[in-house]
């Protein structure tokens, strides 16, 4: 049979992989759209409104530069987003998971001061 006290710490442990997950997506998510990515996009724009007044090229050249363009900064910025989601999951798992460690220890030592002070008590009355 399974132990009580393992079937929580693996759900205590499913749990923490979750929250690590859900708090890497986000920040990967409010991080995935940078200045370099901006800037990028900025100069896209520059380049198709230079093509499509100041020289005579036609919409047939300008239109697939403008998808290029957006195809390029959609695919950077979701390749960012990846790596980042890679990254922050990692730094939250390890965060958490440490900050579990450190409940559990205080916890502890909890359990065992209170069992001090009443095994104190008791020798006073």
């Amino acid at each position: 049979m399974v132990d009580e006290a393992e079937t929580t710490g693996q759900n205590i442990g499913m749990e923490t992989e979750k929250m690590a997950k859900r708090k890497a997506k986000d920040r990967a998510i409010e991080a995935r759209w940078n200045l370099e990515i901006a800037l990028f996009l900025f100069a896209v724009l520059i380049m198709i409104i230079i093509l499509a007044t100041y020289t005579k090229v036609g919409l047939e050249i300008v239109a697939p530069v403008a998808v290029f363009g957006l195809a390029m900064v959609w695919l950077t910025g979701w390749r960012r987003g990846r790596q980042l989601y890679q990254r922050f999951y990692e730094e939250e798992l390890s965060r958490l998971q440490q900050e579990l460690k450190t409940t559990v220890k205080e916890a502890v030592e909890e359990t065992i001061e209170e069992k001090v002070q009443k095994a104190l008590r008791e020798r006073l009355q």
